[in-house]
């Protein structure tokens, strides 16, 4: 199953590396929600209470979770139409591991989305956010993307082999990231929030993650923050690719 998912997981990324556009037009959104917002709210930090000096600093962990959301909420598409086209019975002809063909997508679209944020975190240096440049800290935020990532794609890719057609994915597609965005601290302090927002995001697995990221970009890592959140964020992976892998067994047995 291991060499299997290596192999397939090569394949793709030798796909995207053919293909880079494809992969940056996922970076225009983020970035342009980055600058607008960015400069739309900056006097948010003036406000009393407000948790950040600047309100780029307290929005960047936002945007590269937004990164992952935009990235990744979208790959069971490709899935759909390999499966529409036959590819997918063609391999499962071969002695490939069922494992290992949804293993591998999920695995390349979420180092996809680590490479994404990571260009996002350039740009939000460049307009001058003041995160943590500690390779520790920057790599344990990176882990949070990459599961999440995961959790995602999984979704996605289930979704993709229940549904079996592409218009529905696309509506839930769009379900998992706007709405899970806002019902988040992403773009504002929960104690900002109205309350019945604020209780959603108690059981908004963006919130962990968002927080997760926040907690160690920071100088002074709350590592409480960090740990509840990928915590929260590993389980997520979890149980999303369990549950993408059985559908996918359970649907070509």
């Amino acid at each position: 199953m291991l060499t299997d998912t290596w192999y397939l997981f090569g394949k793709y990324m030798r796909i995207s590396i053919r293909m880079p556009l494809w992969s940056l037009f996922a970076l225009i959104q983020p970035l342009l929600w980055l600058f607008i917002f960015g400069s739309l709210f900056k006097y948010f930090a003036s406000l009393p209470g407000f948790p950040a000096d600047s309100y780029v600093d307290y929005f960047l962990p936002g945007v590269l979770i937004m990164t992952v959301l935009f990235g990744s909420s979208w790959a069971g598409v490709s899935l759909l139409r390999e499966i529409n086209a036959g590819t997918v019975d063609k391999m499962l002809v071969s002695p490939v591991s069922r494992t290992a063909i949804v293993l591998s997508r999920v695995l390349h679209s979420a180092v996809q989305v680590v490479v994404q944020a990571i260009i996002v975190l350039i740009a939000a240096w460049l307009m001058g956010a003041s995160t943590s440049l500690n390779p520790l800290n920057i790599s344990l935020a990176m882990l949070v993307v990459l599961l999440l990532g995961i959790a995602f794609a999984s979704l996605s890719n289930g979704l993709a082999i229940m549904l079996q057609r592409e218009e529905p994915l696309v509506i839930m597609g769009n379900l998992m990231t706007l709405p899970l965005m806002f019902f988040s601290s992403a773009m504002v302090p929960q104690q900002f929030m109205p309350e019945w927002i604020a209780t959603i995001a108690v059981v908004n697995p963006i919130e962990y993650a968002v927080s997760a990221v926040r907690a160690i970009l920071t100088s002074n890592i709350d590592w409480s923050a960090f740990s509840t959140g990928f915590i929260v964020t590993l389980l997520f992976a979890i149980g999303t690719l369990y549950w993408a892998v059985s559908a996918f067994k359970t649907l070509r047995d």
